[in-house]
């Protein structure tokens, strides 16, 4: 059986679905971290049957933790502080997601600006509805 120690302080990242730990490593950028990060995949999980999951070890939260509300809705957040949960929470979507995804429409100016960032905001929270704030091509997450 693989061992991981428990961290200290920091974040888990629990509940992401079988295969998208890697994805999420990426987008949250934990690559260029000097903090410890270990990422599981595969994990076996009652309520889910398979999961990965995502342990930073550092006394500050990475930046972008908010893109997982948009990513996915069971991905859920465990905060530890001086070794004990001090907050389990589910990410909300965001209202902008900044270079997360990208405007499928190939009259967008983002499609002819090289530099240009991929700016989307959150049109409809229930149906989970973001829209390009440049030319309102419509992504829905299911």
């Amino acid at each position: 059986m693989l061992n991981v120690e428990s961290i200290q302080n920091g974040v888990v990242i629990d509940h992401i679905p079988a295969g998208k730990g890697m994805d999420i490593y990426r987008l949250l950028e934990l690559e260029s971290k000097t903090q410890s990060v270990a990422l599981l995949q595969s994990v076996k999980s009652q309520k889910y049957g398979c999961k990965d999951l995502i342990k930073i070890e550092g006394e500050t939260l990475p930046e972008r933790l908010d893109i997982l509300g948009y990513l996915d809705s069971q991905i859920t957040l465990i905060v530890i502080r001086d070794g004990k949960v001090a907050k389990k929470y589910h990410p909300i979507p965001p209202q902008r997601l900044v270079n997360v995804i990208k405007c499928k429409n190939p009259r967008c100016i983002t499609s002819v600006e090289q530099g240009l960032d991929h700016v989307f905001y959150l049109a409809n929270k229930d149906k989970r509805i973001y829209r390009c704030l440049y030319c309102e091509t419509k992504v829905e997450k299911k």
